[in-house]
């Protein structure tokens, strides 16, 4: 394989490169090939934090009230 071969050879290493590449991000953006950050939200997404941040304030809620009880038993120990 002399010199001219290997540049050619290298090139159309790259070229496949830059070609798979493209696809790629073809494929796996959305369909107008314009990366728009993913401003596309599936539903079920959406659905899922929803329930996820109502599972927070519920439990949020769950340790304020305990922590209030527990000081509320304190006291009512305190005045014994």
């Amino acid at each position: 394989m002399n010199e001219y071969e290997m540049v050619a050879f290298i090139v159309l290493i790259v070229m496949v490169t830059i070609m798979v590449t493209a696809r790629w991000k073809y494929k796996y953006s959305n369909q107008s090939g314009i990366d728009d950050g993913g401003s596309a939200v599936d539903p079920r997404l959406e659905a899922e934090v929803e329930r996820l941040r109502d599972r927070v304030q519920t439990l949020e809620r769950i340790a304020v009230e305990k922590e209030d009880s527990l000081t509320r038993q304190i006291e009512q120990l305190r005045d014994r």
